[in-house]
Parts: C-alpha cells; structure tokens; sequence
C-alpha cells in the first residue's frame, strides 16, 4: 500500500490484522484486529500486562510482531516505517526530560532532536503546543518543579511538536489525581477537534 491510498476518508489511519506479539511462552497481544478512523479517540482500557503498552510499541515499531501486522496512513509499517514516523506525535510510558531545563527549554532541545529548525516558526510552534497543553504561565519553571500533571501535559506538548496527524499516548493519566485524569481527558477531546 502508498500514501495515496489514505486520500480516501474510509480509509482507517490505524489497522490491525492479527497482530500478535509473543515474549517467549507468554503472549501480551493476540490476533488483535482493530480499525481507528481519523478523528476518533481511541483507547485501551485492561490491567497492567494486558498488551496496552505492547500494542503501542508495536505499531510504533519500537517492536516487531511476531505476527500479524499493522498499517498507518494506509502504510504497512513492516516496510514504510520512517514515512509512518513522520506523521505520528507519541509517548510511551512516563516522558523524559531534563529536570533542570525549563519547560521551554526542554522543549526546544526535542524540536531540534527532532530535525525541526530554529528560529521564528519554531518558537511559535513551541508557543503554540504549550498553549494547547495551559502550559504556558510555566514554561520557565525547572521541569523538575511540574507537578505530576503538569510532567504529563508537557510530554503531550512534546508530542504535538512536530503538528502530527496521528497522537498515540500510553497512558497519560498515568498516576494522576482525579482531578488531573479529567484535565488531560479534556485536552485530549480538545487535540481531537484540531
């Protein structure tokens, strides 16, 4: 499959057939079929060691199935795999950042790892996903003073810099408090609308 078979709206931008991945004699995903349409969310809901994480990584291609396989943008991601990267913003388990770094900071150094140049439309961008995130009254705070919210919001700005087409985000709500799971449940239904 190509690019151009995306151009179709029926056209899911993730799908699954038989995806399956084997550790050994323990499988964590088996024959997982799933079709997510453009513009819908989409999550995983089951216990620690239920294949959540593991699926993530999978279509990611952070891992390889053991069978199976999984199409992005009508790609298959066993051979167009860096045109798939391109598109995709994502954070597997808990985001990463240099404790000592503002926000701001943290964020330019992921821009420019992530090939994005400097200058005036960068800093917009920036500007942009950390106003999407209600981030900016602390972009100059050290990331090691974020609360465990804030940590969370910052890794979803760091996803969306690149303004991708297609977000995956293991679990976001990670540890939060309940009031913290319903702010980034909002910003997700947000992200959905943009």
């Amino acid at each position: 499959m190509d690019d151009t078979s995306f151009q179709n709206e029926d056209t899911p931008i993730i799908s699954t057939s038989r995806l399956t991945k084997a550790f050994g004699t323990i499988v964590a995903v088996n024959d997982l079929n799933l079709q997510v349409m453009r513009g819908d969310v989409f999550g995983f809901l089951g216990p620690n060691g239920s294949g959540k994480t593991t699926t993530i990584r999978m279509l990611l291609g952070l891992i390889r199935p053991t069978a199976g396989h999984a199409v992005l943008f009508g790609m298959d991601n066993a051979y167009q795999l860096p045109a798939i990267l391109q598109r995709i913003g994502a954070i597997v388990e808990m985001p990463i950042f240099y404790p000592y770094l503002s926000g701001l900071d943290n964020l330019r150094v992921i821009a420019a790892a992530s090939g994005m140049e400097s200058g005036p439309a960068n800093n917009r961008r920036i500007a942009e996903v950390l106003d999407i995130v209600d981030l900016q009254a602390f972009e100059k705070m050290a990331f090691r003073k974020y609360s465990l919210g804030m940590k969370q919001r910052l890794g979803i700005a760091a996803a969306l810099l690149t303004d991708p087409e297609l977000v995956l985000l293991d679990e976001p709500t990670n540890g939060l408090d309940p009031a913290g799971v319903f702010e980034i449940r909002q910003l997700i239904q947000r992200l959905s609308s943009l």
